[in-house]
């Protein structure tokens, strides 16, 4: 086993927990959207904090391994390569300093407040549009590097495969604020139907 084979390891395995740790992370904003009680989003707020170590260090690993692998046998001049650090560095502290404190606020929220329905705070923390919308946008930017590893496209070709798909996660969260959007209002409008 070459030196050069043990960093691709440790950076495809990193690379596999990143995509779980997203995962859940969506997985658990969705559910979280259609919880009816402050226990169901207690439980999947827990769950998404287990994850919260996982993303950062395996952002790093992957990193790490690829900064390595780029020095030992690349180069740093190579485009898909300079395109997918600079994607990396761009997700890893949106997922610290976004996802991570909004999924951290919505879970001591949820742990001051008794069971039972959900009130309009906790509401608005489990439906929160920029939290599906970064989401989205980071998970599609992570199967944008995935493509610029795999068919390693010259820097101009990398830079645009990157922002079609960070546009591609946009466009696919936006479907769910709308919706979001106009549950609420339709809820408003049915409760100033009810009070009048």
């Amino acid at each position: 086993m070459t030196f050069y084979s043990m960093m691709l390891f440790i950076h495809v395995s990193a690379a596999i927990c990143l995509f779980i740790g997203f995962g859940i992370w969506l997985f658990g904003i969705t559910a979280i959207a259609h919880a009816a009680c402050v226990e169901q989003v207690r439980t999947l707020a827990d769950v998404m904090l287990m994850v919260r170590l996982v993303v950062p260090v395996s952002a790093l690993l992957v990193i790490v391994a690829g900064l390595t692998m780029t020095l030992t046998t690349w180069g740093l001049q190579t485009g898909w390569i300079a395109v997918a650090l600079g994607s990396l560095i761009i997700i890893g502290p949106i997922g610290t300093w976004v996802i991570d404190p909004k999924v951290r606020a919505m879970a001591v929220l949820a742990h001051t407040l008794p069971d039972g329905p959900l009130p309009a705070t906790l509401v608005a923390h489990s439906r929160d549009s920029v939290l599906r919308l970064t989401m989205h946008t980071l998970i599609a930017m992570l199967f944008g590097i995935i493509f610029l590893m795999t068919t390693k496209p010259v820097l101009t070709s990398a830079l645009g495969a990157i922002v079609v798909s960070a546009f591609l996660g946009i466009a696919s969260g936006l479907p769910f604020v709308r919706a979001r959007r106009a549950a609420q209002s339709e809820r408003f409008e049915q409760h100033e139907e009810d009070a009048s």
